[in-house]
């Protein structure tokens, strides 16, 4: 009963685990509000929820001025936004040496600014209402950093960053914020990240079902869970990491440096 009726704004919403989210929530009772930069995509994934109720916009992350215009929009329409999934995001695999500093920029637009940019223009609202929740999407690779993913990781420990420092200063407010920090999931996302293929060859094996993934996220906002390592034997690396970093370095590198 929790979810009904609940106005869920999804960005990044067009395709893997933003899509299926969209479905489990209107499966659930919610209401979806999908949003993503292509209005052909959003409306394939809106024809996945048959008669359910649900929003749908076009969005660019990476604008400042469209990003407060539509939540506005959204807000007008439905007089609240109950949960925000920051799930927009992309990732490209490259030496640092030779990897482009245009787009090492842009992955650090789309990925932290865009969700910096989504929370201001959200969370005042909710603060105001005394309820709601935020989700960001963010990675294993946020807190351990492999081989020819400097400009994607970057991205990511600054969305923990954000997170973790937000989530003291709503304390108390009503408003509860959760981290979800994935392995890699078998989505289109490395048909951008890895078009050769070889990196998803390597870790085929590890690579987590985005159905899975879109439940946890789902699970964290019912028992407003702060933060989600998956799968579990990375969370388990991740702690070992801390404690002994430079040991780590030498045994996970191997499996860790596969792009």
């Amino acid at each position: 009963m929790m979810w009904k009726g609940k106005i869920a704004v999804i960005t990044g919403a067009s395709s893997g685990i933003g899509a299926i989210m969209a479905q489990q929530l209107a499966a659930r009772g919610a209401v979806p509000v999908l949003m993503a930069r292509s209005e052909e995509k959003l409306d394939a994934v809106a024809a996945t929820l048959g008669s359910s109720e649900y929003g749908k916009y076009t969005l660019d992350v990476t604008s400042t001025g469209q990003v407060m215009e539509v939540m506005g929009r959204v807000i007008e329409r439905y007089g609240r936004i109950d949960i925000l999934i920051n799930n927009a995001g992309y990732g490209v695999f490259d030496a640092f040496v030779t990897a482009s500093l245009e787009e090492i920029d842009n992955m650090m637009d789309v990925n932290y600014m865009g969700t910096v940019r989504c929370t201001k223009a959200v969370l005042p609202h909710m603060l105001k209402a005394g309820s709601g929740h935020i989700v960001n999407i963010a990675s294993m690779a946020g807190k351990i950093g492999s081989a020819k993913s400097s400009g994607y990781t970057a991205t990511k420990h600054a969305v923990l960053g954000f997170t973790n420092c937000l989530r003291q200063e709503l304390v108390g407010t009503g408003v509860y914020l959760s981290a979800i920090n994935p392995g890699p999931i078998d989505t289109p996302f490395f048909d951008k990240a890895d078009p050769s293929g070889n990196y998803v060859k390597n870790v085929k094996w590890f690579m987590l079902k985005p159905e899975r993934v879109a439940s946890k996220v789902l699970h964290a906002i019912e028992k407003r869970i702060p933060e989600v390592d998956m799968p579990f034997v990375a969370g388990l690396g991740v702690k070992m990491f801390q404690l002994f970093p430079r040991f780590f370095d030498k045994v996970a590198s191997g499996m860790l440096n596969k792009k």
